[in-house]
């Protein structure tokens, strides 16, 4: 190790008006869950991504088991993902009972390939068993091809719950992914685009499943004086405090974007020349650049190698996510296709892309990446 600072992958990026919100919370003793700085949060929130109603949970993986639930999957049902994704959009199908079935990826823009699922879904009619739901994710900054899967999903009756994790200020044609199927999620986890340290937001036009999951997430007690439970429920509510957090980290979201589109730009404006392909920006919307993400060219080189070459000078850069696929943990799973997300995982990387780091931190990693190329 050097005496160098550590450059994080994406650490957070905190302003004034999220100790504001905070404080606020502080000086009102609205410490405890749920209150005022919740109810602003969800309603600005929505407002962002263009849905009607929005329950702020404890994290993105809570969301996504809330909306599975209501969706009515359970045990034995079958739920469609990307095998190309972080586990967290998985696990939740097994908290369920269900099974996963995962797909392979498209090249332009790395997320669930529409022409595969398409032949899928046509071959699983063929002998009556269609999937009960779609976690439809949008990796790394960038929305799936909505509009041909909403469609598949129309035809086949299929419920689409979007996993937006990752993808919060992107657009999918001038909308936010997260708003088209029957529930969108989106995290807050410390590295994402905004945070409130942890947490996570589940939205929906449909109110009464917005209703449920908020009743779902405070351990489901029902309208009554006393303590009282007809269905099982969960400790998912974000807090007050956490919420706050979140207000202000809303009202600069667009900076946030600029900022980490800017770190990528540079990326591949002063790297171009190296045997390296940054991820494409689909042509339907805008990528966040969440992740500057990349894939080396010729097999001479090793993401590993130029992993531990960065970190030699305590640079945090990480692998592209390992499809689930190839995880023990879902290694039995039926897959379609394959190949592409397996070259992604064996060729890719995620460089570091926070909207805070300095002119100099990306000069320390532009000029180290260039050193591992140009070796001897």
């Amino acid at each position: 190790m050097n005496d160098y600072p550590r450059i994080y992958l994406s650490s957070p990026h905190i302003g004034e008006s999220e100790r504001r919100y905070v404080q606020e919370a502080f000086d009102t003793n609205w410490v405890a869950p749920l209150g005022p700085n919740v109810d602003r949060f969800e309603e600005e929130f929505a407002r962002y991504v263009g849905t009607k109603h929005a329950a702020a949970l404890s994290s993105g993986t809570a969301a996504i088991h809330l909306a599975l639930e209501l969706a009515g999957v359970g045990a034995g049902d079958e739920v469609i993902c990307s095998s190309l994704t972080f586990v967290a959009s998985v696990n939740p199908i097994r908290y369920v009972g269900a099974n996963p079935v995962l797909v392979d990826s498209e090249p332009d823009s790395w997320n669930i390939c529409p022409e595969l699922l398409k032949e899928f879904l046509a071959r699983r009619a063929e002998v009556n068993r269609i999937p009960k739901a779609l976690v439809l994710v949008h990796l790394y900054g960038q929305s799936a091809n909505i509009e041909p899967i909403m469609a598949l999903a129309n035809e086949y009756g299929i419920v689409v719950i979007e996993d937006a994790a990752e993808a919060l200020g992107a657009t999918y044609k001038e909308r936010s992914p997260g708003s088209f199927g029957k529930a969108g999620v989106f995290s807050f986890n410390g590295n994402k685009i905004i945070t409130t340290s942890g947490g996570g937001m589940l939205v929906s036009d449909d109110e009464s499943l917005i209703k449920h999951a908020r009743k779902l997430a405070t351990q489901a007690r029902d309208p009554a004086p006393y303590y009282e439970h007809s269905e099982v429920g969960y400790n998912y509510r974000m807090s007050n405090v956490l919420a706050g957090i979140g207000r202000g980290q809303l009202e600069v979201i667009e900076d946030r974007v600029a900022a980490r589109r800017a770190v990528f730009q540079r990326y591949t404006d002063e790297l171009s020349d190296l045997p390296m392909s940054f991820q494409p920006e689909a042509s339907w919307g805008r990528h966040t650049r969440w992740l500057t993400c990349l894939t080396l060219d010729e097999p001479e080189h090793q993401p590993e190698d130029v992993r531990q070459y960065l970190e030699r000078t305590n640079i945090e850069a990480r692998p592209v996510w390992k499809p689930m696929h190839l995880q023990p943990l879902y290694a039995g799973c039926e897959m379609v296709g394959g190949s592409v997300c397996q070259r992604l995982f064996s060729r890719g990387l995620c460089l570091p892309s926070g909207s805070n780091m300095t002119a100099e931190e990306q000069t320390r990693v532009i000029v180290a990446l260039r050193e591992f190329f140009e070796r001897d």
